[in-house]
């Protein structure tokens, strides 16, 4: 009995749970991380405190504990009508732009300090340097780690099926209690899905990171 083929439905539906929740995650963890690097920058006290406070508090949380944090914490201060599956995205999104900040900002430290102190000297205001000038620089260094920590946010995805997001996961908490098929083999072609996202997002960072290279 070939439980991929008797299951391809709940299978398809938790691969793309997955994507999604991957992708929404992975979007909401590049523009909070690089929000976050640049506050971590700024000239502005403030700003840089609550970037610091932001990274050393997120990096520092369980993801599980985090989750627990997002789905009864909210809630419970009167946020209700959340769906399990934004609730997810929120928690991981947040949880990795931690990480993601602070691949941008070893990005941003190893642009030379000559680039901005030039932008300063023709008269570009610090947005317009960070911007214009020294994040695109940046990108070039911060694009592998970046990469891989995408490939590390599927992976974390897992945690979701324990609260109530379908993905692949949960595909493979219902098919354990089917006590008819081998769970080695349910956990072989979780696994194999798996590889196949993670092996695509590798592709597409190795493609980029090959665009944005320096002509040598």
């Amino acid at each position: 009995m070939n439980v991929l083929s008797d299951h391809f439905a709940e299978f398809r539906e938790g691969f793309l749970g997955t994507v999604e929740l991957t992708g929404l995650s992975g979007l909401l963890a590049l523009v909070l991380g690089i929000l976050m690097a640049a506050f971590r920058v700024s000239p502005v006290p403030a700003l840089r405190i609550f970037g610091t406070a932001w990274v050393t508090l997120l990096r520092n949380t369980p993801l599980v504990l985090l989750f627990l944090a997002v789905t009864l914490g909210l809630p419970a201060l009167g946020l209700k009508g959340w769906d399990s599956f934004w609730l997810a995205v929120l928690t991981l999104g947040c949880y990795t732009s931690a990480f993601i900040c602070e691949a941008v900002r070893s990005g941003i430290n190893s642009v030379p300090v000559g680039q901005a102190e030039a932008a300063r000297s023709i008269g570009m205001t610090f947005n317009q340097t960070l911007g214009q000038v020294v994040l695109p620089q940046a990108t070039r260094t911060a694009v592998p780690p970046i990469g891989s920590l995408m490939i590390a946010l599927t992976k974390n995805t897992a945690i979701a099926s324990g609260f109530n997001v379908t993905q692949l996961g949960s595909v493979q908490k219902s098919l354990n209690a089917d006590t008819g098929y081998n769970i080695y083999v349910i956990f072989l072609w979780i696994a194999v899905c798996y590889i196949i996202i993670t092996l695509a997002i590798s592709g597409l960072f190795r493609l980029l990171e090959n665009r944005l290279a320096v002509a040598r």
